[in-house]
Parts: C-alpha cells; sequence; structure tokens
C-alpha cells in the first residue's frame, strides 16, 4: 500500500517508450498523492487508474468476511481526485458507470502524457485473489468463501 505511484514512476522513467497504469486504491494513493508533483514536473507519461470506493479496501475485505462486517478505521474520506490531478495541470476524469470505462480508457491512452482516471467502484465489492488473515500464500482464496466451501462444510466466521 502506498507503492504504486513511485513504482509507476520508477518503471517509466525505465521504459520510457514503454506505456505504465498505476491501478491503485484511493487509501493507498493517498499515501503518496503527492508524488503528483514529481510527475507533472518531469512530465512522466504514468496513466493512473483509482479504484475509489471509499474505504481501505483490503482490510475492509477482512473486517467484511472474517470479523461479520465490524468495520473499523477503514471507511475513507478522500478529496476530489479530479481536482487535484487539474491542479497540477495533468488531465484527469471521473467514471462512474460501466458505459464510461472504455472511453475514459481510450482518452487516457491518447493523451502524451500523464492522466489520472478516479474509477467510482462500489464501496463493497470485493477483490480475489486474496489471502486470509495469518494464511500462507498457498492459502489464498480464488473467491468467496462461500463458493469455496459447500454449505455442509462452512465454517463461523469466529473461527477464522
Amino acid at each position: 500500500m502506498g507503492f504504486g505511484l513511485p513504482a509507476a514512476i520508477g518503471v517509466k522513467t525505465g521504459c520510457p517508450d514503454q506505456t505504465v497504469w498505476c491501478i491503485d486504491g484511493d487509501g493507498s494513493f493517498q499515501m503518496t498523492i503527492q508524488e503528483l508533483g514529481t510527475i507533472a514536473q518531469e512530465n512522466t507519461a504514468v496513466k493512473i487508474a483509482i479504484m475509489n470506493n471509499g474505504y481501505l479496501g483490503m482490510v475492509r475485505q477482512w473486517q467484511e468476511l472474517f470479523y461479520d462486517r465490524r468495520y473499523v478505521a477503514t471507511p475513507l474520506s478522500g478529496p476530489d481526485y479530479v481536482k487535484i490531478a487539474e491542479a497540477y495541470g495533468i488531465p484527469a476524469l471521473r467514471v462512474k458507470d460501466k458505459k464510461e470505462v472504455v472511453p475514459a480508457i481510450e482518452q487516457a491512452m491518447t493523451e502524451p502524457g500523464p492522466f489520472l482516471i478516479d474509477f467510482m467502484v462500489e464501496p463493497e465489492e470485493n477483490v480475489y485473489p486474496m489471502v486470509p488473515p495469518g494464511a500462507s500464500l498457498a492459502e489464498v482464496m480464488e473467491e468467496p468463501k462461500e463458493k469455496v466451501l459447500s454449505d455442509s462444510a462452512k465454517l463461523p466466521t469466529s473461527n477464522i
């Protein structure tokens, strides 16, 4: 978390002829949002896709699946990322509907410099694969546990 944007800048610097996308959650992006200054100053053509769900998403997903939706310290207020990008002179737009996704990406790809897209996503949409708390990488969940376990073999969430 907080690594995507600086890493994307590094990749673009090392591979200037390649298209580089930073795909980041809103919480992670806020940790390094100041790097928009670097991107603007150096005209680094990184394309940025923010998955904006208003939560610290991975932690929220754990709290939903393993802690009975007891959300603690995961709801996240954030700034207007489009306005912040524009304040740095970086073109940006917000996507609120699925039908806007492809045109937004096409617009970003035609822009020769940096571009930011703020994708507004469902707050409680989960991401897979994921590693449950206390598990090893060999125990990765590839889909929701309701689909992984049969009805007769479901584990109580309080024991996970």
